[in-house]
């Protein structure tokens, strides 16, 4: 089987020396394992994402020398595909509406505080406490045909049963035991956003033949539930490898507000492709 990574950048702001180095980590393991680089955008926030950062995003990876394989796979063009794989899960019966609004979850967590069994936070923060997943079927489809706005989550515990024990491997961890149940009950798809992060990189990276999953360790625990949706739709397993993130010299994680370490801006400082490359921590 070929190697094959990916970089997969949201055009929501200018590069900067992070995404330099996430690119470069990827590119680097294809070059050396003699596989295929992909650059795929990731632009399902329609409300964030501007022609004019992925155009970036083009001219500042070929200026860093890097090139990949073409079509490059844009995620706006391909809801069809997450829209097939959440009727799959449907059909499971693993996905209920959420009704929930973010002051609603705010507020029943804070009510149930020092409660015994309450779920607590998990990696992206307090885990949703399930409101929606007691409702009784006939009320979830009295809301829905009243036409209110819900997301689509996944029943985690329900999932994971259904999947069974589960592993996924990292380079520099080793042999992980999938624990998706940390997140709790996902959410999958909005009205507004047809597709969540986990479900179309889980099933772009299955589509676009990805067998090395390179990104930063911020996304290190969104493995458990990327392995989980794996299993569910009898999806290939691929290897991981995140890396640690660079920062500022004041030890702060390097984020697109922080104009003055956008790729662009160094090149416009003077700075060479090289130059910056070795900021990235390549080696110039």
């Amino acid at each position: 089987m070929t190697l094959t990574t990916r970089f997969a950048p949201s055009p929501t702001g200018r590069l900067h020396l992070g995404h330099a180095h996430a690119a470069l980590v990827a590119w680097g393991a294809a070059r050396i394992g003699g596989g295929r680089f992909l650059l795929r955008i990731e632009d399902i926030d329609r409300g964030r994402c501007k022609p004019e950062f992925e155009e970036a995003i083009h001219r500042d990876l070929a200026w860093l020398g890097l090139a990949w394989e073409t079509p490059v796979r844009r995620q706006s063009d391909h809801f069809d595909d997450y829209a097939e794989a959440l009727g799959r899960l449907a059909d499971m019966s693993l996905l209920y509406p959420c009704f929930c609004t973010r002051a609603e979850i705010r507020a029943e967590i804070e009510r149930s505080a020092g409660a015994p069994h309450q779920p607590g936070d998990g990696p992206e923060g307090p885990i949703y406490p399930g409101l929606c997943r007691r409702l009784d079927p006939a009320e979830r489809q009295r809301r829905i045909d009243k036409g209110e706005p819900h997301a689509l989550r996944l029943d985690v515990a329900r999932a994971a049963r259904l999947a069974g024990a589960l592993t996924w491997t990292d380079r520099l961890r080793g042999e992980q035991a999938a624990t998706p149940e940390i997140f709790g009950d996902v959410v999958l798809a909005r009205k507004d956003v047809p597709t969540s992060y986990h479900l179309a990189v889980t099933v772009d990276d299955a589509l676009q033949g990805v067998t090395l999953v390179t990104r930063g360790d911020d996304l290190f625990f969104a493995s458990h539930v990327h392995r989980l949706l794996q299993a569910l739709l009898g999806l290939p397993t691929p290897e991981y490898h995140h890396h640690a993130l660079i920062a500022d010299p004041a030890g702060n994680r390097l984020a697109k507000r922080d104009k003055s370490i956008t790729i662009e801006a160094l090149r416009e400082a003077g700075k060479s492709a090289g130059e910056v490359i070795g900021m990235a921590g390549f080696g110039g």
